[in-house]
């Protein structure tokens, strides 16, 4: 199950990302692929933000640190696998610990990630369709997110900004 949304400014795939925070459980992966500047990290400040993380932790992309913790009604990890070249780095980085801990787990880049590491998390594709404008792709990977992509598509749609 998948839904498809256009957004149409950085504050809307912000805001987008808001939403599915609002609605996230301790133990869940997003994993988030697009080109560089597509608003990935711009997604992740939005779901802090639904986690009620606070204003002064700003989200910022963990390229260099790999992963970043931010504190909230859930834990987030933020994890940029972007500079990870070999994937047995990943077993350095206690990744596997993080992705299956209590925590809410947002990962950039997760195309970097061996095969069959994941088998239940939402993907979210960011794909540039203008200067400010993204086509945001969420797709359920697992049976139990299917839920996740209804109330995706349901509040966007109710709260939509014009």
């Amino acid at each position: 199950m998948m839904v498809t949304i256009d957004t149409h400014s950085p504050e809307e795939t912000r805001y987008l990302g808001q939403i599915l925070g609002k609605t996230l459980i301790p133990g869940m992966v997003i994993t988030l692929d697009g080109d560089l500047g597509s608003g990935k990290t711009t997604f992740v400040q939005g779901i802090g933000k639904g986690l009620g993380i606070s204003e002064k932790d700003y989200i910022t992309s963990p390229t260099y640190n790999l992963i970043n913790e931010y504190s909230g009604r859930h834990c987030l990890f933020h994890i940029d696998l972007y500079r990870l070249m070999d994937p047995l780095e990943i077993d350095e980085l206690g990744l596997e610990e993080i992705i299956y801990s209590q925590g809410i787990s947002a990962i950039e880049w997760a195309d970097r990630l061996p095969d069959k590491t994941l088998t239940s998390y939402l993907s979210v594709r960011i794909m540039i369709t203008g200067e400010e404008t993204r086509k945001v792709t969420i797709t359920a990977c697992g049976l139990e997110n299917t839920d996740w992509i209804e109330k995706i598509r349901d509040n966007f749609k109710e709260k939509r900004w014009h």
